[in-house]
């Protein structure tokens, strides 16, 4: 199943600089897991925003939510998910 997922990261202004360091190199390290795994096959920087746009590939409900849940940065996170379904015009 195919996920349009928004993420907006909202660190608290006041975290410390070292813990705020060691969640975003986890954070790095747990998504390039994904995305060589082929789970995370797209993620786009939203400009000038501290946000991006994904696409996750994953089995159902319950995997796109364990996947979500265990980003270091999750806590920090707004999260939107739309579900995909293929669209009935596409050219193969």
């Amino acid at each position: 199943m195919l996920y349009h997922v928004r993420m907006d990261v909202r660190l608290p202004p006041d975290l410390d600089p070292a813990v705020r360091d060691a969640l975003i190199a986890r954070e790095k390290e747990y998504s390039q897991q994904l995305q060589r795994s082929g789970k995370w096959p797209h993620i786009w920087r939203i400009a000038g925003e501290y946000a991006n746009y994904s696409v996750l590939d994953v089995a159902d409900h319950d995997e796109l939510h364990r996947i979500l849940s265990n980003l270091p940065l999750f806590p920090y996170m707004d999260i939107q998910v739309t579900a995909l379904a293929r669209h009935p015009s596409k050219v193969d």
